[in-house]
């Protein structure tokens, strides 16, 4: 009796221990092999481009990927892959939209358009909103059929099976290698570049709500102060008279 037993508990657990290895490899919609040593989503972010020094592994220090499934880290490498193009160009648009603000060529044919470029848009009539708008929604639109799930019970908020992340087929100048590590480096370098955006564009917003300043205006304004408290060094060292500090650059 014993041993019928233990026999049936060995065939009770086979089960449960297949079941596990479908847990660990259920969400792989991407038909890769993984180790099960790490979860299936980790195994599958190291595949993916944008792992880079100094952070040679995942660089996943709150442990989102350990909890989430492969299509949430699909998910989630598509909205970072667009994030980051939105605010190269928005990184860029501050600059070259302050530089810009003065020449009639502009949109500024009024001169209504001045100061720092998080006041842009509040002084932009109307005309510009409208076409705006539609063209975001063109684009978005684009997006979603391209690379998004029809919203049901099993697939609502996730990227088709067949979809890469970021891949939208917008190629007009041929630039992407047909060899698929000169991809994936290609890719990870819009990653990186799309990531300092995201953190540009972030400190250039939070920098003229607190000073009210345009960027380079900010930087040459620093540039100034540290000139004047260098100069006022060596004045010292020799016994000269101190160069003021203007105002404008005291609470710098």
């Amino acid at each position: 009796m014993s041993t019928l037993r233990s026999v049936a508990q060995k065939v009770g657990a086979r089960p449960a221990a297949r079941r596990s290895v479908v847990m660990r490899t259920g969400n792989n919609i991407t038909g890769k092999t993984f180790s099960s040593s790490e979860p299936a989503s980790v195994e599958y972010l190291k595949t993916l481009p944008g792992v880079t020094a100094p952070f040679e592994g995942v660089f996943d220090p709150a442990g989102f990927a350990r909890t989430a499934t492969v299509r949430d880290v699909r998910r989630w490498r598509e909205a970072e892959i667009t994030h980051g193009r939105v605010s190269m160009l928005a990184a860029l648009g501050f600059i070259v939209g302050e530089q810009l603000q003065d020449y009639p060529l502009f949109f500024n044919f009024d001169g209504r358009v001045s100061g720092p470029a998080i006041t842009h848009f509040s002084q932009i009539g109307q005309g510009f909103w409208e076409p705006l708008l539609i063209a975001i929604g063109i684009a978005e639109s684009y997006r979603v059929a391209i690379g998004w799930a029809t919203p049901t019970n099993t697939g609502f908020n996730s990227l088709k099976d067949d979809y890469e992340p970021g891949d939208l087929g917008f190629d007009p100048l041929g630039l992407k290698p047909t060899d698929p590590e000169e991809l994936k480096v290609m890719k990870t370098k819009e990653l990186n570049n799309g990531r300092l955006a995201m953190i540009a564009i972030a400190a250039f917003v939070a920098q003229e709500c607190v000073e009210q300043t345009e960027i380079f205006e900010h930087l040459f304004l620093r540039f100034e102060k540290e000139a004047i408290l260098e100069l006022d060094d060596i004045e010292r060292d020799v016994g000269l008279p101190l160069t003021p500090l203007p105002s404008e650059l005291t609470n710098l």
